[in-house]
């Protein structure tokens, strides 16, 4: 278990979030008065939104209710094949129910091929499908609920730089057999490399040997937004630790079902997957 983070660790992480945060309500502020709605018009699926909302508003997304910030901050996921619009239902204090529509724009998933992983990873025996079924259980547990926690709202960094080995919603053929969709991005490094938090939060889920995806970290962000980073080789966190942005979390691996040195990076809102790309590109 690591030790408490330092008060100058927590003022520093204090002050990541507060930064973005300040900057969201700036340029806000400059589209809309308090009393008005301000969403994106389009997004693509995948995508994570943020949306300004009246501060005290009651907001609903797909029939969940979505905590509003103190700054009047929403944010809700889009899934892989989210189609249509995206009707996000808004009752500001004292006024009738609005309905923000945002397109959802679709996108082309191209097939990775992905050879020589091992067999039992792509076609497990009855046991071992029993055990990534418990497995699963902890991750799905892990991602149900949220704190408050501000982290959603800072510009995510990359928790390692090098190439993209694999991209998210690309469909996955394992040894010749269909799979599912990706649902990260993949980065490729060698083994050892560090992996910083790209946005603070707490750990909420702190596994070393899970079976397909290994080293296991789950971090929540806050506000249902959640990162996952899997095939890690050490782990240097525990569940209930705070972590800010650019703490070192653990380092590169090639463990559970991996064909090589790489990071697994993905991201949810809740247990809607997204794209961590498009949430780095927010920042640029």
């Amino acid at each position: 278990m690591n030790p408490k983070p330092s008060t100058n660790r927590m003022a520093r992480g204090a002050a990541m979030v507060l930064l973005p945060l300040l900057w969201l309500t700036l340029a806000w502020a400059k589209q809309a008065s308090a009393a008005e709605v301000v969403a994106p018009a389009h997004v693509q699926q995948g995508a994570l939104v943020y949306a300004r909302v009246p501060s005290g508003s009651r907001v609903s997304y797909e029939g969940r209710s979505l905590n509003v910030t103190d700054y009047g901050t929403v944010v809700f996921g889009i899934g892989r094949d989210a189609k249509g619009v995206a009707r996000l239902h808004v009752t500001p204090p004292g006024q009738a129910e609005q309905v923000v529509t945002v397109e959802i724009r679709p996108r082309d998933w191209p097939i990775e091929r992905v050879n020589g992983v091992p067999p039992k990873t792509v076609s497990p025996p009855p046991d071992i499908a029993r055990r990534i079924a418990r497995e699963q259980k902890k991750v799905t547990a892990a991602r149900a609920d949220s704190n408050q926690g501000l982290g959603f709202a800072e510009h995510f960094i990359w928790p390692v730089r090098g190439r993209i080995s694999g991209r998210f919603g690309n469909q996955r053929v394992y040894n010749g057999t269909p799979g599912s969709a990706h649902s990260g991005m993949d980065i490729a490094v060698r083994t050892g490399t560090p992996v910083k938090a790209p946005a603070s939060g707490t750990v909420v889920l702190a596994e070393p040997d899970m079976y397909l995806t290994g080293g296991t970290v789950l971090i929540d962000h806050g506000y249902g937004v959640g990162s996952n980073f899997l095939h890690l080789s050490k782990l240097d966190v525990a569940v209930g630790d705070s972590v800010a942005q650019g703490d070192i979390i653990g380092e590169v691996g090639a463990t559970g079902r991996a064909t090589g040195p790489h990071l697994h990076w993905g991201m949810t809102w809740f247990s809607t997957r997204i794209d961590p790309l498009l949430v780095l590109q927010r920042g640029d």
